[in-house]
């Protein structure tokens, strides 16, 4: 079952991401000759950046690639930390084309060039906003799904391909209303927006590599599951991390300490069975057995 979910979330995120490196090579090259064209700078880094989610497209499949290794001898816990890895690249990727953009539009500035209005730039823009919006929604689906969190930057990056898009049309608007340094400020604005989705995907994988536990919801839940398991009388020392899409768990139950120790087991094998089933991430369980006795109910 743990393989199996593993398999199927790693199909799917292969599948979307497959879809916007073709999407983004596309809007890419449609960008970047409409830019040049046009001499629109806003354009132009708007294009470098579709270029650059393909950088991160090819991040996220390599961290898929490695991270769903099974473990060995040097890496007992898997590979999942690739994905986190892959996750923290692209972080990086996007603060670099982030700098990038504000740095040649202030340089613009600086130089005194200015841009003329071209009906064409809003056209292209236009139909970024809309292809890369859905192609985000439809990769954060899957990201959430399946837990990726590389998956969940690039979605991100996406996003910041729309949202570069907005700022464009935004300056191309106030270029048509005479203020002839509206695309020079829309790549600035992009710039930065970029490089606060960076900050938040670094926060996020920090996160994870401090051996941070899983979110309060999937806690939560685990806990519903043990307490509906009726043959478990207490437990305590319920420990959780996230180790890619995986989520690493032990506790201690206690139990009848008048049980056998098949018995016993039973028990902890129903309730492994619970979490795999009820859990949509794949959950690696440790589970001590404790009998119910005054100087163990700590």
């Amino acid at each position: 079952m743990q393989n199996d979910k593993l398999t199927t979330a790693g199909s799917k995120i292969k599948y979307i991401t497959n879809v916007g490196i073709v999407i983004n090579i596309f809007l890419a090259v449609l960008k970047l000759v409409t830019g040049f064209f046009t001499a629109s700078i806003a354009l132009i880094a708007d294009g470098l950046h579709s270029f650059s989610d393909m950088t991160t497209d090819l991040a996220v499949l390599a961290g898929v690639y490695f991270g769903s290794k099974e473990p060995d001898e040097e890496h007992h816990y898997g590979h999942g930390r690739a994905e986190t890895f892959s996750a923290g690249f692209i972080a990086l990727v996007l603060v670099f084309v982030g700098s990038a953009m504000i740095y040649f539009a202030a340089v613009d500035v600086a130089r005194g060039n200015t841009t003329t209005f071209h009906p064409s730039v809003l056209v292209v823009a236009a139909l970024s906003i809309i292809v890369k919006e859905l192609l985000y929604r439809a990769t954060k689906k899957i990201a959430v799904k399946s837990h990726s969190s590389a998956l969940y930057a690039n979605a991100w990056h996406h996003r910041s391909d729309a949202a570069s898009s907005v700022a464009v049309v935004i300056g191309y608007t106030l270029l048509k209303f005479g203020f002839v340094y509206g695309d020079q400020i829309a790549g600035v604005a992009v710039g930065l927006m970029i490089i606060l989705v960076a900050i938040r995907i670094i926060g996020d994988c920090l996160h994870e590599l401090t051996e941070a536990a899983v979110d309060r919801e999937t806690i939560e839940r685990i806990e519903d599951i043990i307490n509906n398991n009726t043959s478990i009388r207490r437990w305590h020392k319920l420990r959780t991390r996230a180790l890619g899409r995986e989520i690493f768990l032990d506790l201690h139950i206690l139990v009848d300490p008048d049980l056998s120790v098949a018995a016993a087991h039973e028990i902890s094998e129903s309730l492994e069975s619970a979490l795999h089933s009820q859990i949509p991430r794949p959950v690696n369980i440790t589970v001590h057995i404790e009998p119910d006795t005054p100087e163990m109910r700590k």
